[in-house]
């Protein structure tokens, strides 16, 4: 899931969802408008591989547990500072 397998193309991998997850995400959003931008994004590609909000929010997640993302005080998700 995480990464291709004979199973998983590359296109729909966890780690390739989750790196266009973070090329939208330049300031911090709600995960709606995140979810919307990479949808949009799917959309203007002609993409054959869509992904579905299930495996948008499992990508999202990855990334969190991967501390890549964190969430603001207001309840936005951004790129993870570096400390």
């Amino acid at each position: 899931m995480l990464l291709p397998t004979k199973g998983v193309s590359p296109e729909r991998a966890l780690m390739t969802v989750g790196s266009e997850i973070l090329e939208d995400l330049r300031h911090p959003m709600s995960v709606s408008a995140l979810w919307e931008r990479c949808s949009n994004r799917q959309n203007s590609t002609n993409n054959t591989h869509r992904i579905t909000y299930d495996w948008f929010s499992l990508a999202l997640a990855a990334l969190y547990a991967m501390k890549a993302v964190d969430v603001t005080d207001d309840g936005y998700i951004r790129t993870a500072h570096v400390h």
